[in-house]
């Protein structure tokens, strides 16, 4: 584990990420690094200093633009770290984290059988009129 780079982030985090790289055998020799003029907010900061960190890994030609923070140092490890989990979701596929992720939102968010419908338009309407009963407001007549 060859630590090369201060990211200005706690040891911990820092040591996560040279583990995972070291794990997908993501070297430094084999990214190549670009920093651009960011865009966007931020003023003036943003506009004089080249904070947009561009990385591209040789070996699977995967790329990766980073510019959330108006740190540079900081968006180098953001971007080595999703450099780290594309790399991953590319090798482990299915087992990877973010397709896991991504899986569990397309199932929440896929259409419901009328089954399902029906039941839930059940409950809201039990629901309903449980709360409708709570909000009695007397007439005048009723006394």
């Amino acid at each position: 584990m060859v630590k090369t780079i201060s990211f200005g982030v706690s040891k911990r985090k820092e040591n996560a990420l040279y583990k995972k790289m070291e794990k997908f055998k993501i070297f430094e020799k084999d990214i190549e690094e670009k920093f651009i003029r960011s865009s966007g907010k931020g003023g003036q900061h943003v506009n004089k200093v080249s904070t947009c960190v561009y990385l591209k890994h040789i070996p699977t030609s995967i790329e990766v633009k980073c510019q959330s923070e108006r740190s540079q140092t900081l968006n180098r490890f953001l971007a080595r770290r999703r450099l780290a989990d594309k790399i991953e979701a590319k090798i482990l596929g299915k087992k990877s984290k973010e397709q896991q992720r991504i899986a569990k939102i397309r199932r929440q968010k896929r259409k419901r059988s009328k089954r399902a419908k029906e039941k839930m338009l059940v409950e809201k309407k039990k629901q309903a009129n449980k709360k409708k009963t709570r909000s009695f407001k007397p007439d005048i007549d009723d006394y």
